[in-house]
């Protein structure tokens, strides 16, 4: 089934849509409201000791909720200047470590990528400072500075972790623009942001170790921190591998990927088209019409859930697809553009048609294997 570019992929609670994004929580953000909400009751019996302990936890969940709304409006800043861009916005997700915007395209320059990664941090510190001057203006250790307090804090917080340099943080999408720029090439910079954020992740846990040495931070703090540096390490380590795979990119070319097809007439048996494709030398079958017009392409998954018993009996119709421009691939496609197709129509295989050419197939398998990092980086490494 094609993918849509609007359809998130993201799992989870949808709880609505905001201007036509689905706003998604995630399960994970369940453990955040528990975690939270013991932590920050200590800070509230500090500030407020004459509450009663129900109340204390009703107020210590409040900043649950406040911290979640900021996360929400941090992300709506990253979706809004998106959309500036025609960046198609799949969801906005809230989970346990924070939240992410799950868009339908990568930005074309370094500048809109710079502009949607700094978009977040902006409205968070805005909203900070709005809370910053209402505790200002409010009565100090009561009910409405304890909000006021809330909004500053969790603003803030937001804001400033992230825009540290690394990725998956914005500040690492800000750095791997920066990095972008300067080199022009966007998959060496999506490693140095991954290698950035690896190491904010240990600094984040490290941190976490010497406040709880320190008598700052409890035990459930410094689980809490380790799970963000988790998280954060997981995040760099796929931008590095995206950022490896990328540097390979170039080396695709559908030309050079293509192996030859047998090609048979419509309604031919399926153990016959694997004879043909067996005498013929080829990788793959092409279904033709009675004008001998390429109309499917034998699906080999398919084929493989056919006992050989039957295949004499089953149509090769029946395991093929019909060619359309999912899979039907260009000979002139070359790097990026054969990522960007697999994309929109994963599969097994695609069929090359083109006036004058004998027809092939493209395999997903040797895709892979040109896209493997272990292999060398030459334009030799292509097989015909």
């Amino acid at each position: 089934m094609d993918e849509e570019p609007n359809r998130p992929t993201t799992t989870g609670l949808r709880i609505g849509r905001v201007m036509g994004v689905p706003v998604i929580i995630s399960p994970s953000w369940l453990v955040l409201a528990v975690l939270v909400t013991v932590i920050y009751s200590d800070v509230v019996r500090n500030a407020l000791p004459d509450l009663p302990v129900s109340l204390i936890y009703l107020v210590s969940f409040g900043f649950v909720v406040t911290l979640c709304g900021s996360v929400f409006l941090h992300e709506l800043g990253h979706a809004l200047v998106s959309r500036h861009y025609k960046i198609p916005v799949r969801s906005i997700t809230l989970e346990m470590l924070g939240g992410h915007t799950e868009m339908g395209a990568e930005a074309e320059r370094p500048g809109i990528e710079a502009g949607i990664a700094l978009a977040g941090p902006a409205v968070s510190l805005v909203l900070g400072g709005i809370g910053v001057a209402v505790l200002v203006l409010v009565q100090p250790y009561t009910l409405g500075w304890q909000f006021a307090f809330q909004v500053a804090a969790c603003n803030i917080i937001v804001a400033a972790y992230n825009v540290l340099p690394g990725l998956p943080l914005d500040g690492g999408r800000a750095l791997r623009a920066l990095v972008w720029a300067v080199k022009g090439d966007k998959h060496l910079a999506s490693k140095v942001a991954g290698w950035a954020g690896r190491v904010v992740a240990v600094v984040t846990a490290a941190a976490g170790a010497v406040l709880f040495a320190a008598s700052i931070v409890t035990p459930i703090g410094v689980i809490f921190a380790l799970l963000i540096a988790g998280v954060l390490w997981l995040g760099a380590s796929r931008a590095i591998q995206i950022g490896t795979l990328g540097a390979r990119f170039h080396l695709l070319d559908v030309d050079r990927l293509t192996r030859p097809a047998a090609t048979v007439p419509t309604g031919t048996p399926l153990a016959e088209a694997l004879r043909r494709m067996k005498d013929e030398q080829a990788w793959g079958v092409i279904v033709v019409d009675s004008a001998d017009r390429p109309v499917a392409l034998m699906h080999s998954a398919a084929v493989q859930a056919v006992p050989e018993d039957r295949r004499p009996w089953v149509a090769v119709d029946d395991v093929s697809r019909g060619l359309d421009d999912g899979n039907t691939w260009q000979r002139s496609w070359h790097g990026e553009m054969v990522v960007a197709a697999m994309r929109r129509h994963p599969s097994n295989e695609y069929a090359v048609v083109s006036a004058g050419d004998a027809p092939g197939v493209v395999r997903a398998a040797d895709i892979a294997d040109v896209l493997d990092p272990r292999k060398p980086a030459s334009d030799d490494s292509t097989t015909r």
